[in-house]
């Protein structure tokens, strides 16, 4: 797997039109939230910046928090994103020492 292709998809393969297949954006959106959710249940702890396999659960969060913030989110994503974050929020990272 390549650093600058973390899905290790060819490049003529993503723009393919069918490469997504019938999905809609709100199901794109859905699926990478279950992704999220499944992840932060399964390791206990939030996406890390550091390692690649992880750069499009962390960048999902980080663009949607970032519409949030800017009041341009879909309003019935607004809440599910909220739980998403509450649920981030009990695996911050703590001081290893206390």
């Amino acid at each position: 797997m390549c650093k600058k292709n973390p899905l290790g998809v060819r490049k003529d393969v993503l723009l393919q039109p069918d490469f997504f297949g019938d999905m809609t954006q709100d199901e794109l959106w859905q699926q990478k939230y279950q992704e999220v959710i499944d992840f932060l249940e399964t390791n206990h702890r939030n996406p890390s910046k550091h390692r690649i396999e992880e750069h499009l659960l962390l960048n999902f969060i980080k663009h949607n928090r970032k519409l949030l913030n800017a009041g341009k989110m879909k309003a019935d994503r607004v809440e599910k994103f909220n739980e998403l974050s509450a649920l981030g929020e009990r695996y911050k990272r703590k001081n290893q020492y206390e």
